[in-house]
Order: structure tokens, then C-alpha cells, then sequence
């Protein structure tokens, strides 16, 4: 029983096996996994707030179904947009340091990426229901911009639209994320792709515990 429901992109293959490894949960299995022995690290400590997301990006940010609406609808809705969407093509990944944690990052024209993401984000928006109080203000406590505000209002969540910015969340915020990022690159180095090519997404969900389970796999129509 899962209780909110999201869009991701979730990696395959060599990628996805390293990071969860490195996370310490697999969200394509549903299961956590040992992290691997790296000198100087914690990586327990370094990874437990991105931990129950598995590794991820957020394309349609966990949403609670709206009253009448069933996850089958969901899902069916969710792969019929997917199926008239083309693939996406980028340059590559890298690993970057984004204000106080590291995340993987595109390289190239991010133009069809957020342009993909916006129209998921747009006509998956009536099986959202509307947010508690106390979600919207959680997330104004983040010190919004006036674009970031409109888009809780209106689409329930900050970071969609013109202020998406794909990433795949590596750590949790850290003071020294600067000086983790050379390890964490060069565990990551060797399977990032080249290109980088989104040729589906992913339907996950969060259970009673908070992990996140990918449960269906969407692919791009074009």
C-alpha cells in the first residue's frame, strides 16, 4: 500500500547498481543494500536524508491521489502521456555540488528535458490532491522566489516549470560537500553514459515507512 505517488527517472544497469550501493537502497527492487567500503567516508551517515528516494530524479515531485482517483487510473494516464513523449537526448552526467550536497547533473541542451517534464508535471496535475497546510508551509519555509511561490500554489510544489532542475540527489546536505564531491566523482566516473539518453520514466511509490518502490517503467514514444 503505497500512500503518495511520483514520476522519476530512475537509471538502469551499471549506474543504477553503483548508486544504489551507494545510497543504500535499491528502488528498483524495493530492498536496502550495503553501502561500499570508501575511505573516508560515512556514507550511512553522508546519504540517510536521500536515501528512501533511491536513486532518482524527480520529474512529477510524490503527490497524495486525489479523493476518487485509484493508482490504476494513475499509472494508465501516466504511460499514455509518457507513450507521446520523444526521448531525450543530453550530452552526459556529471557530478556536481548543488548549494550544500552533491547530485548528478546533465551536460547539454536542457531545452526537450524541461519541456518533458513540465507537460508530466501539467496533465498528471488533476490526480494531485491539494496539499495539507501543512506541507505548503513547510515548503515556504525555504526561502522561495516569487516564480517558486506561484508554482506551490499552483502545481503544489516549488522546483517544476521554469524552475526544474534535474538531478539525481547524491548526499544529504553536508558543510563539506565541496571536499566530498573529487571521491564521489571518481566512484561514479566510470559508469556514467555518454550520451545520456531518457528513454523512459518511472512510476514509484512511497510505503508506510517512507522508502520509495519503482513499480512501473514507462517508455518515451519516441
Amino acid at each position: 500500500m503505497y500512500r503518495r505517488f511520483a514520476i522519476y527517472f530512475t537509471p538502469e544497469g551499471a549506474l543504477a547498481e553503483m548508486g544504489s550501493a551507494w545510497l543504500g537502497w535499491d528502488i528498483s527492487q524495493g530492498c536496502r543494500v550495503p553501502h561500499p567500503r570508501i575511505d573516508g567516508l560515512n556514507l550511512a551517515a553522508l546519504t540517510k536524508r536521500p536515501r528512501k528516494y533511491g536513486m532518482h530524479a524527480t520529474i512529477k515531485p510524490p503527490m497524495t491521489l486525489a479523493d476518487g482517483s485509484r493508482p490504476e487510473e494513475f499509472i494508465e494516464a501516466a504511460s499514455e502521456i509518457v507513450k507521446g513523449l520523444p526521448l531525450v537526448a543530453l550530452t552526459g552526467l556529471r557530478v556536481s555540488q548543488i548549494g550544500h550536497f552533491l547530485a548528478l547533473t546533465v551536460e547539454g541542451d536542457q531545452t526537450a528535458l524541461n519541456a518533458m517534464a513540465a507537460q508530466v508535471v501539467a496533465q498528471l496535475d488533476p490526480f494531485r490532491a491539494a496539499p495539507t497546510s501543512e506541507e505548503t508551509n513547510r515548503r515556504r519555509q525555504g526561502h522561495l522566489t516569487p516564480s517558486q511561490g506561484r508554482n506551490l500554489a499552483r502545481w503544489g510544489y516549488p522546483h517544476v516549470m521554469e524552475d526544474f532542475n534535474f538531478h539525481i540527489t547524491l548526499t544529504s546536505p553536508v558543510k563539506n560537500a565541496n571536499e566530498v564531491l573529487p571521491t564521489a566523482a571518481a566512484y561514479f566516473a566510470p559508469v556514467l553514459p555518454t550520451p545520456f539518453v531518457i528513454g523512459a520514466l518511472t512510476v514509484a511509490g512511497e510505503d508506510v515507512d517512507g522508502m520509495f518502490h519503482a513499480f512501473a517503467r514507462l517508455p518515451l514514444g519516441g
